[in-house]
């Protein structure tokens, strides 16, 4: 599929490099034209610089790799271009002392979604630093990682799923877009135990035959 990403930091670097080596087209859209050209060339594979308006308007699919504050405002600009597009969000509103900005507010998904109303956004991709996702692949113990991902739209919702397989991960169906909120939440909380306390997010849960205590009942 053709695939444009908007932005030329680390977590379009690590996405667009798997999509990229697995074959499908992706064009690399930056304000700064020098940074979109030197991702693009390492990002490898035939991946193309450009500007964030041409790149919205390449994709079938078009990654946000946008930080928070700035996202809703790009997105905003680009919203005719971005019409009838899968538009996925990856970013986590997360300030000073692991809060969530967002407390009380729509969610980022959601801003991008009121930013450009023809646009059928998808959460996913914003629970793991952007070192993980450049694992190839992302495997722990023998086992994939799994993305939780949330949105409205079935066709962009299979879209999504693919281009997760394409990481080596597993998706999951998180729910609608309604739910992306608690997907930033659920960062905001990761973060601040593995930074702020040095936690295994991991031992938090029981594994799923014991979701419900032992014997699963």
């Amino acid at each position: 599929m053709r695939i444009g990403v908007l932005g030329t930091g680390n977590m379009a670097d690590a996405l667009a490099t798997h999509w990229a080596r697995a074959g499908h087209e992706v064009t690399i859209g930056g304000r700064d034209a020098d940074k979109a050209e030197r991702l693009a060339t390492r990002v490898g594979a035939g991946a193309r610089p450009a500007g964030l308006r041409a790149a919205a308007e390449f994709g079938q699919v078009v990654l946000a790799a946008l930080p928070f504050d700035a996202g809703a405002g790009v997105v905003r600009e680009l919203h005719a271009a971005l019409d009838g597009t899968v538009l996925v969000d990856c970013s986590n509103p997360v300030g000073p002392g692991f809060r969530l900005l967002t407390d009380g507010g729509p969610s980022a998904a959601r801003r991008l979604a009121s930013a450009a109303p023809e646009a059928h956004v998808v959460k996913a991709f914003n629970l793991c630093h952007e070192d993980v996702w450049r694992m190839r692949p992302p495997v722990f113990d023998g086992r994939p990682l799994a993305v939780p991902v949330c949105g409205d739209d079935p066709a962009a919702l299979a879209r999504v799923h693919e281009l997760v397989r394409d990481v080596g991960c597993e998706p999951v169906a998180g729910g609608g877009l309604e739910r992306a909120g608690l997907l930033e939440a659920t960062a905001a909380l990761f973060i601040g135990l593995w930074v702020g306390e040095g936690a295994d997010v991991q031992a938090i849960a029981p594994p799923l035959a014991c979701a419900t205590g032992p014997g699963g009942e």
